[in-house]
């Protein structure tokens, strides 16, 4: 499919169904996800849409806010982050990495929560300054626009000095061969470095990240301790997962 085709099928698609999922449009144009992100983001720079993480939204849907964040999937994220909520504990020491999913879930944690919690995302950050018993400790470095998120060797520094009881870690995809990948080098650099910081690793995707795979590795799947999805733990599409010893969410 020549590109100009592909934009024409992206903005009838976006007329219709008034959203863009990244992934999905990938799997149905049978195109790799780097081919529609620069597709989006050219219509995006055009301005016929608006490119957010993870997809995109008609124009006139844009938020009047910058921290006012388009979240795809909504339900979806607020589904999983409530099964996270019963892995809280007050005074744990917790690492939150970015992305939507994990932004839906600092939203829904309780107000009088006691814990200390590092996060290198400025979304999760300025949402979570609201909670008076959370000791928080934003993580500083180059700022990375499209995902609001800090990288660079000030994070990986910063976390190899923090022992975090847990780490609640979104992916770009989870692969029972793969673990956890990611799209950017750097952000996968720095969720390693969550990873060596955390006593447990547990991981937050949406349904339709599962068995996907990115370029750059985070890690193995027998290193997580736990995956935390919107589908029912007995769904037949996490039977791989748990048999591979991973406890289900």
């Amino acid at each position: 499919m020549l590109k100009s085709e592909r934009h024409n099928y992206i903005m009838d698609k976006m007329l219709k169904e008034h959203k863009i999922n990244t992934i999905e449009l990938a799997k149905e144009l049978k195109l790799s996800e780097d081919t529609v992100r620069r597709d989006l983001n050219e219509l995006n720079d055009k301005g016929l849409l608006m490119k957010v993480y993870g997809g995109a939204f008609p124009v006139k849907d844009r938020p009047v806010d910058i921290f006012d964040i388009v979240i795809l999937d909504e339900d979806k994220k607020k589904e999983i982050g409530r099964k996270a909520l019963s892995l809280l504990k007050d005074g744990q020491v917790i690492i939150i990495s970015g992305g939507t999913t994990n932004l839906v879930f600092s939203k829904l944690i309780p107000s009088d929560f006691k814990a200390t919690i590092y996060t290198y995302s400025l979304p999760i950050a300025m949402q979570l300054s609201q909670h008076s018993n959370v000791e928080l400790i934003f993580i500083g470095g180059k700022l990375q626009k499209n995902a609001m998120v800090t990288i660079g060797l000030d994070v990986v520094q910063a976390l190899s000095k923090i022992k975090a009881d847990i780490c609640f870690m979104g992916a770009s995809s989870i692969n029972v061969n793969l673990g956890l990948t990611e799209m950017g080098y750097e952000v996968s650099i720095a969720k390693k470095a969550m990873l060596q910081a955390s006593d447990k690793l547990v991981s937050m995707v949406t349904s339709e990240k599962l068995n996907t795979k990115m370029p750059y590795g985070v890690c193995e799947l027998k290193q997580l301790h736990t995956i935390i999805t919107d589908l029912n733990p007995n769904n037949a599409l996490l039977e791989e997962y748990v048999k591979a010893g991973v406890y289900v969410l």
